[in-house]
């Protein structure tokens, strides 16, 4: 049964380049600086009424380097999980030593394959046809991934390999992995779904990309989405770690919720807090998870909760877990408080309830006076979510005292039970419904109106 396509090669020869354009996405970083794909990508490609799942992978070459071979390896779990592979070579360059071995192993599965060439818009005196025949490969598609040039005729050969394609749609809650490099974001996600889906290194920043991996977990359905640790200073290192920030961002818009990894170890630094106000910043909820909890005693893990930043006011509305993911302790809590902030940040509130909770706020705590005049709150209604947005209408909008603010959004938090989920209030001046309308009396107003006056002015004389 025909499911998956996967994308293989030496690095440097496209392979993330082809991916985007047969997804029509972005989800893979591009870039002339060769082995930046290290794990697989996951994409969809849209023929007719058919979505085809394609496997993007890091480069495979021969050496002895623990963290190559480890991406070689992902991209041959790839070639024994998909039915069709794309074999990518440069076809601006002679046939190499490695696309030879990758070649031979790659007959050695017995999978179904086609060979493309691409950069076929560069000029050069290149033999590798020649190569490939001696090989006995007289048929190759060529193509300009960069370009979008002759990608109609891959599609083509996709398409009729694919006469019996599984419809299966990954589809679920999304979660992004967010921390700084080295958290265990890839060990979590590894360990959670029991495969060796990411690779792990001790070498801070080994995942550069945004991975998305399929997962069901108690009959539920999970999208995880393991992103780049974005480390202090990303924004003046080298252009792939800056992209791989973006790529992050990006993350966190399609996800539902967001579980962010600390190192217990090194405790909550200035750089957490950075990444936390940008998920924030999103309207996104947060799952706080403090990862390597094995490594330290009951005492060194208490002193982490008394430090002046996990005492602020700013992590007292964040839920706070505790996981050893090498250990995969604290998964099922994981697992129930992801559920249940999902499903509170995709609620939607009432008026009634909400102008209940509004009436009960203003009694307990009146408003003060704005330059003389009493601050009175009309209504209030949903607005929205990711954040959870509540618009309140008041006689004054823009002159309402920051603590009065924080104290409605305190009190609302509290009593719809908000925790880790974003809101805002919106203020609104509340516009006066008979300020456009004009007084108009009667015949017998104005001559009542007359006579009063006349009156008043006899009694003055």
């Amino acid at each position: 049964m025909f499911t998956s396509v996967a994308i293989i090669g030496r690095p440097n020869v496209g392979k993330s380049s082809l991916f985007n354009k047969l997804t029509k996405s972005r989800d893979a970083i591009v870039s002339d600086f060769p082995g930046l794909t290290k794990d697989r990508n996951y994409g969809f490609l849209n023929l007719d009424d058919n979505k085809i799942l394609i496997i993007d992978t890091g480069g495979i070459v021969n050496e002895s380097d623990n963290l190559k071979e480890a991406i070689s390896n992902q991209a041959w779990s790839a070639v024994e999980e998909s039915s069709f592979i794309i074999l990518m070579l440069d076809s601006s360059e002679n046939l190499t030593k490695d696309d030879l071995d990758i070649l031979h192993k790659l007959r050695k599965f017995n999978k179904d394959y086609v060979i493309v060439l691409n950069k076929v818009d560069k000029k050069t005196d290149s033999l590798i046809k020649n190569d490939l025949q001696k090989e006995g490969i007289h048929s190759a598609i060529e193509i300009s991934a960069e370009h979008s040039k002759n990608l109609s005729s891959l599609k083509s050969c996709i398409k009729e390999r694919a006469t019996n394609i599984k419809k299966t749609i990954y589809d679920g809650k999304k979660v992004a992995v967010l921390g700084r490099p080295n958290a265990g974001k890839s060990t979590f996600i590894n360990n959670l779904i029991d495969q060796d889906r990411l690779i792990v290194s001790e070498i801070a920043g080994t995942t550069i990309d945004s991975i998305q991996i399929p997962f069901e977990f108690d009959n539920e359905k999970f999208i995880f989405i393991d992103t780049a640790g974005i480390r202090k200073g990303y924004k003046y290192h080298h252009k792939v770690e800056y992209f791989s920030y973006v790529r992050t961002l990006h993350s966190i818009d399609q996800s539902d919720v967001v579980i962010f990894i600390c190192d217990a170890t090194e405790g909550l630094v200035d750089q957490d807090l950075k990444i936390l106000n940008m998920i924030i910043d999103s309207g996104k909820p947060i799952l706080f998870l403090f990862n390597k909890i094995d490594l330290l005693s009951k005492k060194d893990l208490s002193k982490i909760y008394t430090t002046k930043k996990m005492q602020s006011d700013f992590m007292s509305n964040i839920f706070v877990l505790e996981m050893s993911a090498i250990q995969k302790k604290g998964f099922k809590k994981i697992f129930n408080s992801t559920n249940k902030l999902i499903e509170k940040s995709k609620k939607k509130y009432t008026t009634s309830q909400l102008n209940k909770h509004l009436r009960e706020f203003v009694e307990l705590n009146s408003p003060p006076s704005v330059k003389g005049r009493q601050l009175k709150f009309k209504h209030v209604h949903f607005g929205g979510t990711f954040p959870t947005t509540l618009i309140v209408h008041a006689n004054q909008d823009k002159k309402i005292p920051q603590n009065y603010k924080r104290y409605l959004i305190n009190s609302f938090r509290d009593a719809l039970e908000l925790k880790s989920v974003q809101l805002r209030l919106l203020f609104r001046k509340a516009d006066n419904p008979y300020k456009d309308k004009k007084n108009i009396l009667s015949e017998r107003q104005v001559k009542k109106r007359k006579r009063l006056i006349k009156h008043i002015k006899s009694s003055k004389k």
